[in-house]
């Protein structure tokens, strides 16, 4: 890490905090899906046995909600700078592909990590009000174990945004976050459908980021719902950020050629 890439994640992350739709879509709207799905949780009969919207269970899901609009912002910040004259002038710069990489990723995964602390500041507040026990030891491991999901998602809005412009982008992320809230078990228990439904959600790594956090926060640490999801994660964001980082300098060679 150096002063070059230091300087341009600081530009990139100044760059972000000017466009207001991104407090909307990376704070306010996981903020506002929290409060309404907790109010759907306290209209739902405890006979029902559905445990999905309680808050031990939603903080974890939103969390890997909020970070899909990280993935959406990465990518849009990437194709604009691509579509533009700006980054054609950093290229003639003494930067280096490396220092282009970490000054867009290091921002983002600063961008997350505070929207998870305030995700996890307004669910212990939920929780509070609504009398369940939200252990703030399973908040902050929650919050340490979300740093692979982060990664993972940050590498898919790079790689997105150098494969696409700024008018396609957002589309394609668009449909990755649609995708992954339902085959991540955001908003339904995939365990419980079964079928093809939970075969799709176990080839894809967003079940395993929702199932990681949420055994996080419960302080669950079995093989099944904690070690092989942060594996699988982990791998997944190392995958993806060597995939991202490779196309972008393959991309950046060709438009200096």
């Amino acid at each position: 890490m150096n002063n070059r890439m230091l300087s341009f994640a600081k530009r990139n992350l100044i760059e972000m905090s000017r466009d207001a739709l991104s407090y909307i879509f990376c704070a306010a709207f996981p903020i506002v899906m929290l409060i309404i799905m907790s109010v759907v949780n306290a209209s739902i009969p405890k006979e029902a046995g559905m445990t999905l919207f309680r808050i031990d269970n939603l903080a974890g899901g939103i969390a890997v909600f909020g970070l899909m609009f990280v993935m959406l912002f990465t990518a849009i910040g990437v194709a604009k700078d691509r579509s533009g004259s700006f980054l054609i002038r950093l290229y003639a710069s003494p930067m280096k592909s490396g220092d282009f990489m970490g000054g867009y990723i290091l921002p983002m995964l600063l961008v997350a990590l505070a929207q998870v602390i305030i995700s996890f500041g307004v669910s212990m507040g939920i929780a509070l009000i609504a009398g369940y026990d939200l252990r703030p030891a399973g908040l902050l491991l929650g919050a340490a174990s979300l740093l692979p999901a982060a990664l993972m998602f940050t590498a898919i809005g790079f790689l997105f945004g150098t494969l696409f412009n700024e008018k396609s982008a957002p589309g394609i992320c668009s449909i990755i976050i649609s995708l992954g809230s339902f085959v991540g078990g955001i908003w339904f228990d995939v365990e419980g459908v079964g079928g093809i439904m939970e075969k799709i959600s176990r080839c894809l790594p967003f079940f395993y980021a929702t199932k990681l956090i949420r055994s996080a926060i419960h302080l669950d640490f079995g093989r099944e719902s904690f070690w092989i999801p942060l594996a699988v994660v982990t791998c997944a964001a190392a995958v993806l950020t060597v995939l991202s980082c490779f196309v972008f300098r393959r991309k950046m060679r060709a438009d200096l050629s």
